[in-house]
């Protein structure tokens, strides 16, 4: 099971390195651009994955609240773009979200986890309304499930990552892929 997760982790992290562009919805469907569209960024792949480890650091219920914090602030942000709504600092915000949740999990920060959920919920709404801002030709409801299901995909590898790696070797393992994260996070933001 760890095994068949960190593999798939590696797949969706090797195939966001080179600069992919988002799938045409005229001609994949707005189904799969939306599934797609969490896919082709680093970014989202990351503060996504880094979501499901917080979770899963935390453990209890933290495993089911925080990605569904996440996920449903995620869809309030995205109507919220569609609706014509503007928001300032959308990719701003995403990188910090990057660089914020690995530090926190580097640190073993010792938040509750109602105030872990709000936090991801803020990011979230940031994360949604850049997928409502690039919905392009796209099918509003069937881009939202393709996007909601795939952030729920790599929240669970996230969750399963963290609960393995735990199992496996600690806190420290989990605990260095938050500060690789966070690197990554920077990464993006001043040297990509």
């Amino acid at each position: 099971m760890l095994k068949r997760a960190l593999v798939a982790l590696s797949i969706l992290l090797a195939a966001t390195l080179p600069a992919f562009a988002h799938l045409d919805p005229a001609e994949h469907g707005s189904f799969a651009a939306g599934f797609s569209h969490p896919l082709f960024g680093l970014d989202h792949i990351l503060a996504m994955v880094a979501v499901g480890l917080w979770a899963a650091q935390q453990g209890g219920r933290a495993v089911w609240l925080v990605p569904s914090a996440f996920v449903g602030t995620m869809a309030i942000g995205f109507a919220v773009a569609i609706g014509g709504v503007p928001l300032p600092l959308v990719e701003p915000v995403i990188l910090a979200s990057v660089v914020f949740i690995g530090v926190a999990i580097a640190l073993a920060l010792p938040i509750p986890t109602l105030a872990i959920a709000g936090l991801v919920g803020f990011f979230a709404f940031f994360h949604g309304h850049a997928h409502g801002g690039e919905l392009g030709a796209a099918g509003a409801w069937e881009f939202a499930i393709g996007f909601i299901l795939a952030t729920a995909a790599l929240h669970a590898a996230g969750i399963a990552a963290g609960l393995g790696l735990a199992r496996l070797s600690g806190k420290l393992v989990t605990r260095a892929a938050g500060a690789a994260t966070a690197m990554g996070g920077l990464w993006l933001a001043f040297g990509a």
